[in-house]
């Protein structure tokens, strides 16, 4: 027995070494350890809970669903033009769109409630807004089915489509602790 005991011991010791090129585990406690400044307010759930299949407007007018961006990891941003904090925070969900957004990540941003498409445009205009869908819920389906009280919310969406976390207010997410929870979620496949 105290031949298999060294053994062991290498092989313990040596686990990180073999495990360090496999992708990061879903770990909402690790993302959560990540937390600093404004990401304190970001709460992860202890299991992914479903969203709402009510389908929102896009700018052209379609109907889609959340269910189109299955596959993604996705920053939902739910905002609307009469909100003071949404305008602050926009610019910080367009610059992390244009730097992280593509075939993993991607920021949807949806204007919940009466929100002209004319006013929808001329805040993404005075906001210096570039990548950012211009998506309207009118009637509030998608807000009340996900439970949205308040505004700016903002939820994140696992490949799967499930709510993994939520914040309430607004917050720097062209931060690098913001980079950091999102680069360790996509990195770990959620």
């Amino acid at each position: 027995m105290t031949h298999r005991l060294p053994a062991l011991a290498l092989l313990l010791a040596a686990l990180p070494v073999l495990l360090n090129g496999l992708p990061a585990a879903a770990d909402p406690a690790a993302w959560g350890a990540l937390r600093e400044g404004d990401m304190k307010k970001l709460v992860f759930h202890d299991t992914p809970k479903p969203v709402t299949d009510q389908p929102f407007v896009t700018e052209d007018g379609a109907e889609q669903t959340l269910a189109q961006y299955r596959g993604q990891v996705v920053l939902l941003n739910f905002w609307a033009t009469w909100c003071a904090p949404c305008r602050k925070e926009m610019p910080a969900l367009d610059a992390l769109n244009m730097e992280m957004g593509g075939p993993d990540f991607r920021v949807v941003t949806i204007a919940t409630g009466r929100n002209a498409p004319a006013a929808m445009r001329r805040f993404f205009e005075e906001t210096g807004i570039e990548s950012l869908p211009l998506h309207n819920d009118p009637k509030q389906a998608i807000a009340r089915d996900m439970a949205v009280l308040g505004l700016p919310i903002t939820v994140i969406l696992d490949r799967d489509g499930h709510e993994i976390a939520r914040m309430r207010g607004d917050a720097d997410w062209a931060g690098a602790p913001a980079k950091a929870i999102l680069a360790a979620i996509i990195d770990a496949g959620a």
